[in-house]
């Protein structure tokens, strides 16, 4: 093999790699197309009060429930009247949508009970959370919840959306977005929404 061979060969090994290069880099950094349970036009009623005792909606998050401080979860408080009838588990979903590569996921808690109305500060970053219910994988990687930490310079929103469901999910510990979205888009009754903001 002479060296105009050699050449050539090693000229397609570099194209090869760098158009996987740059497939990868696109795919980690797309943008995430619109999940339609977290759409602005869901279709399904707004009707339940969501809130949290630590800060007001649209306010500024505590520095403890973020990247900044502590990082602990943010408490979260509900009214049961509200829930539509037929209701039989609830799904909360904290998500930034100002995120530099579109929605990003920070807590997905799911096959909660509807015994209770409020979600403490702090829970354990445990795939099970007895008496509360099933943690998802946010979109750092990690199973619970991850606190607001926007690049430096910008002032985000991020939004805790509670589903009421019509059925009692059967996902395994550690489900992702796309996954909750496809298990619940059809039992979705009624939602609610809370909103705090942070920047750096």
């Amino acid at each position: 093999m002479n060296s105009k061979q050699l050449l050539a060969i090693a000229l397609a090994l570099v194209i090869v790699i760098v158009v996987i290069v740059g497939y990868v880099a696109y795919t980690l950094t797309k943008p995430r197309e619109q999940v339609s349970i977290l759409s602005e036009q869901l279709g399904k009623p707004m009707t339940i009060a969501v809130y949290s005792p630590a800060f007001s909606h649209g306010s500024r998050i505590p520095v403890k429930y973020t990247c900044d401080g502590q990082d602990i979860s943010i408490p979260i408080e509900w009214d049961n009247k509200a829930l539509p009838k037929g209701t039989k588990s609830l799904v909360l979903v904290m998500y930034d949508p100002d995120a530099p590569h579109g929605i990003f996921i920070h807590w997905i808690i799911y096959n909660i009970p509807l015994n209770i109305t409020s979600i403490p500060e702090g829970l354990p970053k445990t795939p099970i959370v007895k008496g509360i219910g099933i943690q998802g994988r946010n979109d750092f990687g990690e199973i619970g919840y991850k606190g607001p930490c926007p690049p430096s310079g910008s002032m985000h929103r991020y939004y805790l959306r509670l589903f009421a469901l019509d059925t009692v999910l059967d996902l395994k510990p550690g489900a992702t977005l796309e996954e909750l979205e496809k298990a619940i888009i059809n039992h979705i009754l009624a939602y609610g929404e809370f909103m705090g903001t942070y920047g750096r």
